[in-house]
């Protein structure tokens, strides 16, 4: 059924009927024709396939794409910055200011190999500066160029609120539908703290921020974004402890390469407590006090910044969704089912908002795969999460994709499992790098690899070959058989794979 749009009001202020643009055989609005004035009437919302996108983060135009290359007009909302957190405050900054200090903690290797290199006070306002430019340069390639080139993607801009099931406004726009896709991601959850009102504090958000760096750092949390930020830190300069609840860092992670990371990080000079619940903060001559209570007894830090890492809460309220019907579970993430349907008909939602594993490129898949279920009742398309590879960008890097060995026994398999360190493969010794670890679950009796574990150097890039070899449903004795280049970090694979049935120390290095 062809739909017209209702008239436009310009980037100039002028009203006018933008020319249409056939896809497929619904009609939507030309490519470049995203504007913060536009509204659909009620009878074309209704009877167009039009998909409402509360978001424009990579699930949000992910999913944006994915309808419009199936005929669809999608519309995007958004009332923040377009893009999102990956790309303004999250995955981007954080990696660009991540490699940099990376150059840092090299040049320092260089020295000590006799290369002649030696540290010298970090210039941040150019750092700043670079991590700035690619922030620019990515929103502005990979989102607001899409806007102009893709026909029928629109943005209006703008906080939209649920009206009922159907209905949404958005300023004072009523706008009706019945495909609706949530994709309002999340933010750094703040925990209930003692004195918390009363001091200043860091966010992941607000530490990319910073034009200056800190004197020292106190990190509450010891996972993802707590030690990626925190590595960072160390490495520009700045003082870095870390206290985590729980007796490691990592605890979501397989033990073996958790264990390796916490001891790179501890050898770079990282103060790692763990066991540590913090009682209280306070302000005491210009600095940040916490009193906390570390395996029972009182210890007190100080610090000159306090960062908050403790997870992401959902961007779920203040949109409606008591009026819309749709569920929370406890943690106020939206329920979702294996296809991203909520428990309200015509609405789905993906991305962190689920509370699932909060990653871009899932996120990404999810919005897809919601598309396509709207579109075809009959797809019933979800994701096979376990063949997803996801990676923690400290050095070394953390990176898994398949079962944990405890969630392989869970599902019901029997399973058996080999781990080696960094230290046994030939490149490390090349690199200089030997810490980390490399854990392969598989099996038992088959030898299918069911997960893999690793904390290595460029073990971001390494985790790919595993996804495949979870995907394939490869075994340990087929990846024992696979040539690798030699000598590369890689390499660990294969030799992780051969330690099933074989002494690695009576291997040489480059024997079959």
């Amino acid at each position: 059924m062809r739909q017209t749009p209702l008239p436009i009001r310009g980037r100039g202020g002028q009203k006018g009927v933008p020319k249409r643009q056939k896809t497929g055989e619904f009609f939507c609005l030309p490519a470049g024709s995203f504007t913060v004035h536009w509204a659909w009437g009620e009878k074309h919302m209704r009877e167009g396939r039009q998909i409402i996108i509360l978001g424009s983060g990579s699930t949000a135009f992910a999913a944006a794409l994915r309808a419009q290359a199936k005929g669809a007009c999608p519309v995007m909302i958004e009332k923040s910055v377009l893009g999102g957190t990956c790309i303004n405050w999250g995955c981007i900054p954080s990696k660009t200011l991540i490699h940099a200090a990376l150059f840092r903690h090299q040049a320092g290797l260089g020295e000590r190999l006799g290369l002649g290199t030696r540290s010298e006070a970090v210039q941040f306002p150019l750092l700043d500066a670079r991590k700035f430019a690619v922030v620019q340069e990515l929103r502005q390639t990979k989102y607001l160029d899409v806007l102009k080139k893709v026909p029928g993607l629109t943005l209006i801009k703008g906080n939209a609120v649920f009206l009922g099931p159907d209905t949404i406004r958005v300023g004072e726009r009523i706008i009706k539908g019945d495909r609706f896709l949530i994709a309002t991601g999340g933010y750094p959850r703040i925990p209930a703290i003692a004195g918390l009102d009363e001091v200043p504090y860091l966010t992941s958000k607000s530490a990319l921020l910073l034009k200056t760096l800190p004197a020292s750092l106190t990190i509450i949390g010891g996972g993802v974004i707590a030690l990626e930020l925190g590595q960072m830190f160390l490495r520009l300069g700045v003082p870095v402890r870390v206290l985590e609840h729980g007796e490691r860092l990592l605890p979501a992670v397989e033990a073996e390469p958790a264990q390796a990371l916490q001891e790179a990080l501890a050898a770079e000079g990282m103060e790692i407590v763990v066991g540590a619940t913090v009682c209280s903060v306070s302000m005491h001559e210009g600095a940040v006090r916490i009193e906390a209570q570390v395996d029972g007894m009182p210890r007190r830090f100080m610090s000159q910044q306090l960062l908050l890492a403790v997870g992401t809460a959902p961007a779920s309220t203040g949109i409606g969704l008591e009026q819309a019907g749709v569920e929370l579970d406890a943690r106020g993430f939206i329920k979702v089912d294996r296809e991203l349907r909520t428990s309200t008909p015509g609405i789905w939602a993906a991305g962190d908002v689920t509370g699932g594993q909060q990653i871009a490129t899932i996120g990404a898949r999810e919005g897809i795969a919601a598309v396509d279920n709207m579109l075809d009742a009959g797809c019933r398309c979800a994701l096979d999460y376990e063949s997803i590879p996801m990676a923690i960008f400290t050095d070394p890097e953390v990176a898994t994709v398949g079962y944990g060995e405890q969630a392989a026994r869970r599902a019901g398999f029997e399973v058996v499992s080999h781990t080696i360190q960094a230290s046994g493969i030939p490149k490390a010794h090349v690199t200089g790098e030997l810490r980390g670890a490399i854990k392969i679950i598989a099996e038992k009796g088959s030898g299918r690899i069911l997960g893999v574990h690793l904390s290595l150097h460029r073990g971001a890039d390494i985790i790919n070959e595993a996804a495949l070899a979870v995907r394939l449903r490869l075994t340990v004795g087929q990846l024992a058989e696979t040539l690798h280049v030699y000598p590369s970090m890689g390499e660990g694979l294969r030799l992780c794979a051969q330690g099933f049935d074989r002494d690695l120390e009576r291997l040489s290095c480059c024997a079959e």
